[in-house]
């Protein structure tokens, strides 16, 4: 693997070890475009976390790296250092430069000079280091915990400073492409900045808001925060810092990027209200592989009465509202049955929390935790596809759903109800309904059209044939990789 790279692709948390989503995304990506020479780069926390790769790379992979930004034995040992105080200024510029994006284009090449000087070393150990984390306290928040507040800003610089590693271990690249904001969009900026080449950024959710939607959802954050001392407007000083570090890699990433795509024109929309310039904005909509998908529409033997929810088991899919939910479809429908299909690994206590939730509702019999599964082993044996999550992008599992033919149920986030309803044009929206919306946390709701698609077959073959046909019209593999390929050739200088 020591080809030129042609499009670098930066994934966090993604392909190729978690499946489906944005993975099976960039898996399409890939392979619809045999003729690029794709590199790939993976940042995850730590090592351990990721075991198995799930993905068999197609053969225009031609380089892979991982970063773990938090692995402890990394770390270098500690003792006292002299830094030269130009690192400190720059990097206290950066920290300027991150909260006045808008007004600070012309200052993103202080970070070339800085990747070159940057060692964590210095940063840890160092006099001028220490001094300027007690100078910043003291400044800003002399009033909070300075364990907090120490610990805090070292848990953020630590992973900077790994990518900023990363640069000097590239191979020659051509385009660097980045699925979201955050660390992944970061590497990129820098990327960009350092070797001059165009960066294209596609946010499947946005990164910034599904972070404070993580920190708000954490307990952890109230547990460090004693309750006599907290309050509402006061907020906490670890959860305000990493928010305002996520907003900073986001407005870095929407700065650096040449172009800048989302999946819906909402959340273009939204993209620009966190500071994306409007003129490098498009949108790109995801697409299904529709002849893999549509056997499964005569395979389906009979009208079950299954509702299955396939995604990760974690807070931000509200699992929990979905339990809550079959509670009442079980009440008046006693045999139906829950299927909950994705991963239970990335946060077992909320996983042990659904377990024991599913436990006193007295749902053992109806609910099944199925773990990952093929999709195309699970469609033709359900009748309704569900998500119930508090934040999404456009759900490929809707739409892969759609192609094989089953309505879907879902929350009023990201694209759903583009999707459900139809949204592009007029023809999409005189296809009709394929499906039902309801409003987050909403388990009556969420029952109700449980109830409605496994009780009215006549509605559910309606709003089946809504599905099949807006899928089949707008949401193509055929045409993401098409949109893609333009995108691609652009930014390479070759022509179609």
């Amino acid at each position: 693997m020591n080809k030129t790279v042609d499009i670098l692709i930066i994934g966090e948390g993604t392909y190729p070890y978690i499946q489906g989503g944005v993975s099976t995304w960039i898996h399409q990506l890939i392979e619809g475009n045999p003729e690029i020479n794709f590199g790939l780069i993976f940042i995850g926390g730590q090592k351990d976390q990721y075991k198995k790769q799930m993905y068999a790379f197609p053969k225009n992979i031609v380089y892979f790296e991982e970063v773990f930004i938090f692995e402890e034995k990394k770390f270098p040992k500690p003792k006292s250092i002299k830094q030269n105080l130009e690192v400190i200024n720059q990097i206290d510029e950066i920290h300027n430069l991150f909260r006045m994006m808008h007004s600070s284009k012309d200052k993103l090449y202080f970070l070339s000079n800085l990747i070159s000087k940057f060692k964590l070393k210095d940063f840890l150990y160092s006099d001028k280091s220490w001094e300027y984390t007690k100078d910043t306290y003291f400044n800003k928040y002399e009033n909070e915990s300075f364990i907090d507040y120490f610990w805090t800003i070292r848990n953020i610089h630590i992973p900077i400073s790994n990518l900023f590693d990363m640069i000097n271990r590239l191979p020659e690249i051509k385009v660097v492409h980045s699925p979201s904001t955050g660390y992944a969009g970061f590497l990129a900026g820098l990327i960009k900045i350092s070797k001059n080449i165009p960066y294209i950024l596609t946010e499947h959710g946005i990164y910034t808001k599904e972070r404070k939607i993580d920190l708000m959802t954490s307990d952890w954050f109230t547990m460090r925060t004693p309750f006599i001392t907290y309050s509402e407007t006061k907020g906490n000083l670890v959860r305000d810092i990493w928010n305002n570090f996520f907003s900073g890699l986001g407005l870095f990433s929407y700065f650096t990027a040449d172009k800048i795509l989302s999946l819906y024109r909402k959340a273009a929309e939204v993209q620009i209200s966190y500071g994306a310039p409007p003129e490098k904005t498009d949108v790109i909509p995801n697409g299904v592989d529709i002849k893999k998908l549509t056997p499964l529409i005569e395979k389906r033997k009979e009208h079950y009465q299954r509702i299955c929810l396939i995604g990760r088991v974690v807070p931000i899919k509200d699992i929990k509202t979905f339990l809550k939910a079959m509670r009442i479809v079980v009440n008046k429908l006693p045999n139906a049955e829950g299927w909950i299909v994705g991963p239970t690994n990335e946060d077992e206590s909320y996983y042990e929390e659904c377990q024991n939730l599913t436990k006193t509702l007295g749902l053992n019999e109806n609910v099944r935790f199925m773990g990952f599964q093929n999709i195309l082993d699970i469609f033709d044996k359900i009748s309704v596809n569900t998500l119930t999550s508090i934040s999404e992008g456009m759900p490929l599992t809707i739409l892969e759903g759609f192609a094989a033919g089953i309505p879907a149920v879902t929350t009023d986030v990201g694209s759903c109800k583009d999707l459900i309803f139809g949204s592009i044009d007029e023809e999409d929206i005189q296809i009709g309904q394929a499906g039902f919306v309801c409003k987050v946390a909403d388990a009556n709701c969420l029952a109700q059209a449980y109830i409605n698609l496994l009780t009215d077959e006549t509605l559910w073959k309606k709003q089946q044939q809504a599905a099949i046909r807006r899928v089949s019209k707008y949401y193509t593999y055929e045409k993401l990789i098409s949109n893609y390929k333009k995108i691609y050739y652009k930014a390479l200088n070759w022509q179609e």
